[in-house]
């Protein structure tokens, strides 16, 4: 460790410090170990290409005339798109893709507390007696998940590993800030 605190004070000194006119020329031996790629880098890197490859939403936005060409292939180019607000609904809603026009609940929902793709369940609530071991050892099966579910017409019971919510109308998800859920994308 004391080589380490050495070459960096000579290699500080080799470029920054100047004596008289003259830059010190003292070569400074490199021992820095190569750095790895992590999964977190390629999650990174990942997230970053997706923000790069989303169209421009104010080239749409700009008077004149509408390039078909254009939207065409950008939307032929991502075949994934996300919801614009994430809905929770009871039986009666419609699931699918949400969008400016469209409120639809999201099927797609994942968390991202335990990282589970969220299921959900037409015309149950979730029993009052449930609790989080319950959840942990039994989602996504729905056999085994079936000893908590109540039939009720109308309600839509949704369920990952780590939270539960029993819902019989459309709530924006932003209304519970203790879900953690998104939308995992939807195929165009």
């Amino acid at each position: 460790m004391a080589d380490d605190i050495d070459d960096l004070l000579d290699e500080v000194e080799t470029k920054f410090c100047v004596k008289g006119n003259e830059k010190k020329t003292k070569t400074v031996s490199s021992k820095r170990k190569p750095i790895k790629k992590t999964a977190v880098d390629d999650d990174l890197n990942d997230m970053i290409n997706d923000i790069i490859d989303e169209p421009d939403l104010d080239d749409d936005l700009q008077p004149g005339p509408v390039d078909m060409d254009k939207r065409i292939r950008s939307s032929s180019q991502s075949q994934m798109k996300k919801c614009l607000a994430v809905f929770l609904g009871g039986s009666s809603a419609s699931v699918g893709a949400a969008s400016a026009t469209t409120q639809r609940t999201c099927d797609q929902l994942r968390c991202t507390s335990c990282d589970f793709k969220i299921v959900y369940f037409d015309n149950y609530e979730w029993d009052k007696t449930c609790d989080y071991l319950f959840f942990r050892n039994n989602v996504p099966d729905f056999e085994k998940l079936r000893a908590k579910l109540k039939m009720k017409k109308g309600s839509r019971a949704y369920a990952c590993q780590c939270k539960w919510r029993s819902i019989k109308s459309l709530v924006t998800l932003s209304q519970d800030t203790d879900l953690k859920w998104v939308c995992g994308k939807h195929a165009s």
